[in-house]
């Protein structure tokens, strides 16, 4: 029975980084997305690129049946997905990615919109890979998070909980499926190049200038991450986390805010002597 891994939100991105670095290591694949023409086209890139099987489905939150539908028809093609990948995310903005979720204006709908997304339909997901994992007395989850689960930011409250509940999940199921020889463990990312990232042009907010090692992720380092993770390369890893954010959440705060602090300071100086 040929190996697979199955990743959500793989279309674009670290999905589809994550996708196409298990398809370099002879992983067939199988693509989840909202957009299931997507999904497919992803799929066939990486199958045409790495000479693997790969399929995409369309895949939205509240349907548990969906899932089993999926994973029903992944066990027709005679493949087993050793290891998924959960990658897709509501990042909590709200309906304004600059806004977010001001925590006195948000609805407690949007907020556990948030929850039912990046928990419970993870759940579903996980729940139908393990019960194939455990016939094989092996398998690897693996979760994107993110380092906010650690060091909040502004106006996403939800967000950041959510995360910060995956690594508990994360540490629950290490526990629950163990002895079954299932892992579970957590890439923790911090600012990405994404196209929204690079469209900000200088009103990104956090660049290389406030990480210790100088710059931020591409999508190609949480891609190791979780070909890490979720490979054997790390057998006897589970419940854990791993940053991927250039240093940025080991710090206490930015060194450039000293920079900055000096530069206002002498500004202010000028000012008084003028």
């Amino acid at each position: 029975m040929n190996r697979a891994v199955f990743v959500t939100g793989g279309t674009v991105g670290s999905g589809l980084a994550i996708a196409e670095r298990f398809a370099k290591e002879g992983y067939d694949v199988f693509i989840s997305s909202r957009d299931g023409s997507r999904a497919q086209a992803a799929a066939d890139s990486v199958a045409l690129k790495y000479g693997v099987f790969a399929k995409g489905y369309a895949l939205d939150i509240r349907d548990e049946g969906r899932v089993i539908e999926i994973f029903n028809d992944i066990d027709s093609t005679g493949r087993f997905v050793e290891t998924v990948v959960l990658n897709s995310a509501d990042m909590g903005f709200g309906n304004d990615p600059v806004k977010g979720m001001p925590f006195f204006e948000v609805s407690v709908e949007e907020f556990g919109r948030v929850f039912e997304t990046n928990l419970v339909w993870n759940f579903t997901i996980v729940r139908q890979a393990a019960l194939r994992m455990r016939e094989h007395h092996k398998g690897a989850i693996v979760f994107i998070g993110s380092n906010t689960s650690y060091r909040a930011i502004p106006n996403r409250s939800a967000y950041c909980a959510s995360k910060g509940g995956i690594n508990a999940m994360s540490k629950a199921f290490a526990i629950d499926l163990g002895p079954y020889g299932i892992r579970s463990n957590v890439v923790l990312p911090g600012t990405i190049k994404t196209a929204r990232w690079v469209s900000m042009g200088n009103k990104q907010i956090v660049n290389g200038s406030l990480t210790p090692i100088g710059d931020i992720s591409d999508f190609e380092d949480i891609a190791n991450a979780a070909w890490y993770l979720g490979s054997d390369q790390s057998k006897n890893v589970t419940g854990t986390e791993i940053m991927v954010d250039g240093g940025m959440g080991c710090q206490l705060y930015p060194q450039a805010l000293n920079e900055y602090k000096r530069a206002w300071m002498s500004l202010q100086e000028e000012g008084i002597q003028s």
